[in-house]
């Protein structure tokens, strides 16, 4: 899916263990939540009308451009979800509808010293990735269709696949459903300037009140070699998610699987 009209936000800190392990953890140290696992707040990776580094469509399906710099970077394996966004009469967020969901990589790079999250967030138009198929919501609650998938992923490197990120259910996450809509509106409408994050609502306002966004909810905590290992061109990325009573014979890509196949280069 390219859709350029489509913000494209992402969520910080939604899963066990991935902030202390990516550095990031001393970055949201001001950062007060409502509960010790809750998300730190949410960042613009894509804004249709910015004339910064933030309008540039960053995200492909097939291939991953690591930046003209010397970086370290590495791959971060998400969910996203594909929401409509309904607005009061005063243009505040009034609820986000889930419409179906795919596998992200909301890759980033570890750059010391930058003030936000979306500086190592977007570099250039094939910066992200996302699955090609996607699956349809019925209800984001519980019950519904994504109570069924897990998600993992996996680099390929000189030949040999190693597991990169930790591969868990998806309701594994710390704000899902119920809990993570209410709290991504209270932050579309409320979060501030703040330390790295950023006023969502200033952005919605410079982009003409898009009607929907692309939200990727949080990435997985790392193996030990996703830990310590960053991309570098050659390598191959692998971000899926599977059905989970499904065992791999019985597993149709259309139905029961979703995967993102990226080249690094």
């Amino acid at each position: 899916m390219r859709n350029e009209e489509v913000i494209g936000l992402g969520v910080a800190g939604n899963f066990a263990h991935h902030l202390e392990q990516a550095g990031e953890l001393e970055d949201f140290k001001n950062v007060k939540t409502a509960e010790p696992n809750a998300p730190k707040g949410i960042f613009p990776f894509y804004l249709p009308n910015s004339d910064t580094f933030l309008g540039t469509y960053p995200i492909c399906d097939e291939i991953l451009e690591l930046p003209k710099y010397e970086a370290n970077a590495q791959v971060e394996p998400e969910i996203a979800i594909f929401f409509d966004i309904v607005y009061d009469d005063n243009m505040k967020v009034k609820d986000l509808k889930a419409i179906k969901f795919t596998v992200f990589n909301d890759c980033t790079i570890r750059k010391e010293g930058a003030k936000k999250i979306s500086e190592k967030k977007s570099w250039g138009e094939t910066s992200k990735g996302i699955g090609k198929t996607w699956i349809m919501i019925d209800k984001f609650e519980d019950g519904g269709i994504m109570d069924n998938y897990r998600l993992c992923s996996f680099l390929k490197r000189d030949g040999i696949i190693h597991p990169y990120g930790v591969d868990a259910p998806l309701t594994g996450y710390s704000y899902f459903y119920t809990k993570l809509q209410n709290w991504l509106i209270e932050k579309m409408n409320n979060q501030k300037d703040f330390g790295p994050l950023e006023d969502i609502a200033i952005h919605l306002k410079e982009n003409h009140y898009p009607k929907q966004a692309l939200i990727s909810i949080g990435a997985t905590a790392y193996t030990e070699f996703g830990e310590t290992h960053y991309l570098k061109k050659g390598d191959e990325v692998f971000v899926i998610s599977y059905h989970k009573d499904k065992s791999d014979n019985q597993i149709t890509y259309q139905d029961d699987k979703i995967i993102l196949h990226q080249e690094v280069i």
